[in-house]
């Protein structure tokens, strides 16, 4: 009897011990609790899209006249389209452009857009100006290039910036990189800073780094050179055949250089590069983009094409399939410039191709993950535009400009 008193309080203590958790070895193993992933708040906002919103934020395209049209309108309503570009028809007056300007942003917001719209012009300088005439005209590339002086061209720059802000606009297709190696260029000529990599490379980037001093996204151009060209590709496809020794160290150089600076966007020419690609123009190339932009210049932000309804592109396939060779080969945002017809024909065309599998998802998601990580960081906001002081403007513009 003493023995089975004594088993049964054995039993007791050791049913204790195990309840309270000081039983066995393996029972007072500490539990591990997986570390929570951290939350990546722009893959969540690219989840949350639609589709129709996704490829909207991938196309970027120009309208007709002076105030809102039907055909602007739906565009961003219905296609959700995440950019615009202005052109000279569209500008006739400071208080006109920051009118138009106001309204597409109203039409977004209103449309209840996860993301404000890139509102872009082509403004250089010289004969690439796309400001209104009371604002004080910059000069061509050419003639900032001619002082050598980096530090001008800064100046330049944010004067470019401030210019194109106030108006309303938040994204500027400049500087060129292209370097004029060829004299009877009908394209570039003067809007290239020079005839040398060394000169486009320091006084390029500083106007770029100058333009985004001003929170005006800086759009370099046009990859991979456009400067050594004998056809113009707004009405033909160049071609160009020098080899990628040539190309390194002559046409990658001030590109290279920009992107070191931290380049957050590049345009990519209707080029016909043999020595890179030779069936298929750079804008939709694969080589081009993945291989030498991405792959060995080591650029991480948004790639957009030139104008798809340029000549260039026509003569190579028509421009829905082209549109999407170019999403395929990597290019995040197509510019479609003119004719709503085309601008639909795109769109149309990238939403059947991603869902027929042709632009698999993680493309889609990549690309729009750039262009949403572009917006943020530059802080873009659809909230409207003042009016602003044109005579002010002007003397900072003259000021930036003395030499």
């Amino acid at each position: 009897m003493r023995y089975f008193r004594m088993f049964t309080l054995y039993a007791t203590i050791f049913t204790l011990l195990v309840l309270t958790g000081c039983g066995t070895a393996e029972q007072q193993q500490p539990v591990i609790s997986e570390t929570p992933k951290p939350v990546d708040p722009i893959a969540e906002l690219v989840a949350s899209m639609s589709l129709s919103e996704k490829i909207g934020q991938m196309i970027l395209v120009g309208m007709d006249g002076t105030e809102i049209q039907p055909e602007i309108s739906k565009l961003v309503k219905d296609n959700h389209v995440g950019g615009i570009i202005l052109y000279s028809n569209n500008i006739a007056s400071a208080s006109q452009t920051i009118k138009l300007v106001n309204d597409l942003k109203r039409i977004n917001q209103d449309n209840g857009a996860k993301l404000p719209l890139l509102l872009s012009t082509d403004q250089e300088g010289g004969r690439v100006s796309r400001l209104p005439k009371q604002i004080k005209a910059f000069p061509a590339s050419r003639t900032i290039g001619k002082t050598n002086d980096p530090q001008y061209a800064y100046q330049v720059g944010t004067a470019l910036g401030e210019a194109v802000k106030a108006i309303g606009l938040n994204t500027d297709f400049a500087p060129v990189l292209d370097i004029n190696t060829n004299p009877k260029n009908p394209v570039i000529g003067n809007r290239a800073f020079g005839t040398t990599a060394e000169l486009v490379s320091s006084m390029g980037v500083q106007e770029m780094l100058g333009i985004q001093s001003e929170g005006v996204i800086p759009v370099v151009k046009h990859f991979p050179g456009h400067g050594d060209t004998s056809v113009d590709s707004h009405l033909g496809l160049p071609v160009v055949d020098h080899d990628l020794e040539r190309l390194r160290s002559i046409e990658f150089v001030p590109f290279g250089s920009a992107i070191k600076e931290g380049a957050p966007m590049v345009m990519v020419a209707h080029i016909l590069m043999t020595k890179l690609d030779p069936n298929t123009p750079a804008s939709m190339s694969k080589k081009v983009i993945q291989d030498y932009l991405r792959g060995e210049l080591k650029f991480g932000g948004v790639v957009i094409t030139d104008d798809m309804t340029m000549g260039a592109v026509g003569k190579v396939k028509p421009i829905g399939p082209a549109s999407v060779q170019a999403v395929q080969a990597g290019a995040d945002i197509i510019l479609v410039g003119h004719d709503p017809v085309q601008q639909q024909t795109v769109i149309d065309a990238l939403t059947a191709a991603a869902q027929n599998g042709e632009i698999s998802p993680s493309v889609l998601d990549a690309s729009v993950y750039r262009i949403v990580k572009l917006k943020q960081s530059f802080k873009l906001s659809d909230q409207p535009t003042s009016s602003i002081d044109i005579a002010a403007l002007n003397q900072h513009i003259q000021a930036a400009l003395e030499k």
